[in-house]
């Protein structure tokens, strides 16, 4: 057997997306939707599949769905059907599942990603609703089925709207996947269809992953990856599938079909089970539900409705702010930073890069450190927006504002009055400074020897030396004015 050299590999992958529609009630009932609760709680003879039931169709989970569907650009079917998935697990109470198989809401759909190495077009094979199954919750062991005691259901999640997002083959690397993924929840979450959180499994990633030699026509043995559980999971499952993959194949060693389980804490992926044959879930028409057609004015309604999107936004604020790629994509990485940001930046009124860096580089930062996001934090856009202004006005220091920021932070209280309240008001009397920058050139003869020369760096110096003698309340700006004039001769 030959073994493969690095360089002759081809990575592709493919992904399997679901996302559960924030509705009021489930797909074909009225039990509420919500996460958590007490088990078994939300539920009643339809999502229970109780003798005699009849399922009645959400169209708001319609609507939301054809929403994805013209977001990631999809031809919208003129005509859908649901159909019946026949399969026998505990956490589905009917033994099917009612989902779309033959006539989806949406097919033939992409987008384009900007990655580092440029643009690539990633096509969406479908977008189709299908009802959510219930929760398993294994006890003993590892928590996981094989090595548990037993197990435990709760059907309050059973019968959720569910969509789920099918990709073509079109993705070769794993930050490719992981930016994909990124991007999807960004756009859904744009929508208003889904609260979009992973960690409570409203949006759930499963890969596929092949390594090939380079130039087969037929795709290696594919890997299916199961409980990535953030979109960093991602990445870093892939990161390490594709490099299991292709050791094996460097080696000579021969892979097989099989679903692996990633592992957070260690970071790799275990075998789950193999899957040699497709499964026959003997799809057949829901007799219970008639085909259903989406008119030609509906579709353009919701088109002409849909919110600005993620990539809409991001053209805005380059145009609009001038800001850099960085900064854009991680403003416009969720609904709820990009809106914060853009009520500072109203606010402030004056160049958006300011406020931008306060928030990634110090506000960022207080939240990491909390543990919390932004939707929770005391300080408003338009605080944020004030204390740029007083570094702006002269007021304060930006150190001084590092301070007055942590401050704010943690009370809720605005710029001012924590500077007032601080005594943290900076020095820009100009009688008060002219002394101190004396002092600091009689003590410092050489850098300001350098700075007659024509060293005009070395003021930095200076300015230090003053800041330190006063305690770094002096305005530094005024400060270096100081200097220049004294030394200009």
């Amino acid at each position: 057997m030959s073994v493969a050299p690095p360089h002759t590999l081809e990575t592709t992958i493919g992904l399997e997306i679901h996302v559960e529609l924030a509705t009021a009630s489930k797909m074909f009932c009225g039990c509420k939707v919500a996460f958590g609760g007490e088990p078994n709680t939300r539920t009643c003879p339809v999502c229970l599949g109780l003798p005699g039931s009849l399922p009645v169709v959400n169209e708001r989970a319609i609507e939301y769905t054809t929403r994805i569907g013209v977001a990631f650009n999809c031809s919208i079917a003129k005509r859908s059907l649901f159909a019946r998935k026949n399969y026998f697990y505990p956490d589905m109470p009917k033994n099917y599942q009612i989902t779309q198989y033959e006539l989806p809401l949406a097919t033939q759909g992409h987008l384009t990603l900007d990655g580092e190495s440029g643009a690539v077009s990633v096509g969406v094979t479908r977008v189709h609703l299908e009802e959510d199954t219930g929760g398993s919750l294994h006890v003993g062991g590892s928590g996981r089925i094989a090595d548990s005691e037993y197990s435990l259901e709760d059907y309050n999640r059973a019968g959720t709207p569910l969509v789920e997002i099918v990709t073509e083959p079109d993705l070769h690397t794993a930050e490719q996947a992981r930016l994909f993924v990124a991007e999807l929840r960004a756009i859904v979450e744009a929508l208003g269809v889904s609260d979009v959180r992973m960690e409570e499994g409203s949006l759930r990633v499963d890969a596929n992953i092949s390594v090939r030699r380079a130039g087969e026509v037929e795709h290696g043995a594919k890997v299916e990856v199961k409980n990535m559980n953030s979109i960093r999971s991602v990445g870093r499952a892939l990161e390490h599938e594709e490099e299991r993959q292709r050791k094996a194949l460097e080696a000579g060693e021969t892979l097989v079909q099989e679903t692996r389980h990633f592992d957070e804490k260690t970071g790799t992926t275990s075998s789950l089970r193999t899957k040699e044959y497709a499964f026959d879930y003997r799809y057949f028409p829901e007799p219970d539900l008639v085909p259903f057609e989406a008119a030609d004015e509906w579709v353009e309604a919701l088109r002409a409705s849909q919110p600005e999107l993620p990539a809409e936004r991001r053209v805005r604020w380059k145009q609009t702010y001038g800001l850099p790629p960085g900064d854009v994509a991680v403003l416009a990485s969720s609904k709820a930073t990009a809106a914060w940001f853009e009520a500072a930046a109203l606010a402030y009124g004056g160049d958006a890069k300011k406020i931008v860096n306060w928030i990634i580089a110090d506000l960022f930062g207080l939240l990491n450190e909390a543990g919390i996001d932004l939707t929770e934090c005391k300080i408003a856009p338009a605080q944020l927006a004030g204390l740029v202004g007083l570094v702006d006005d002269g007021a304060i220091s930006g150190k001084q504002a590092k301070e007055v920021l942590g401050h704010m932070f943690k009370t809720g209280d605005d710029a001012a009055e924590v500077v007032q309240d601080k005594g943290l008001e900076q020095e820009s009397d100009t009688a008060v400074l002219d002394a101190v920058v004396e002092e600091v050139i009689a003590e410092n003869p050489e850098a300001a020897d350098k700075v007659r020369a024509g060293q005009l760096n070395t003021i930095g110096f200076l300015v230090g030396r003053v800041m330190r003698k006063t305690g770094g309340s002096a305005n530094p700006k005024l400060v270096t004015e100081l200097l220049r004039t004294k030394l200009a001769g």
